[in-house]
């Protein structure tokens, strides 16, 4: 989910049914991601993570991109 003013922007990392729009309700919130930052920060609650992984929940592209490239800081809570 997109948040922030026009040319700053962060995202929340959200768990959402695929077929809903952009911003609409989410199930739950996973993390929080701000490119404006130098480096980027991208927090990922591990614990929500991987239960979601584990019911089956697969990652958007773009998210994807974000784990693979980037370093993830994984909170324990």
């Amino acid at each position: 989910m997109r948040f922030g003013k026009k040319q700053n922007s962060s995202y929340r990392i959200v768990a959402i049914d695929k077929r809903k729009k952009r911003n609409t309700r989410y199930i739950d919130n996973v993390g929080f991601y701000d490119p404006m930052k130098e480096p980027a920060i991208i927090e990922i609650n591990k614990k929500k993570y991987d239960s979601w992984i584990v019911k089956g929940a697969q990652l958007s592209e773009g998210l994807y991109k974000l784990i693979k490239s980037k370093k993830v800081n994984f909170k324990k809570d």
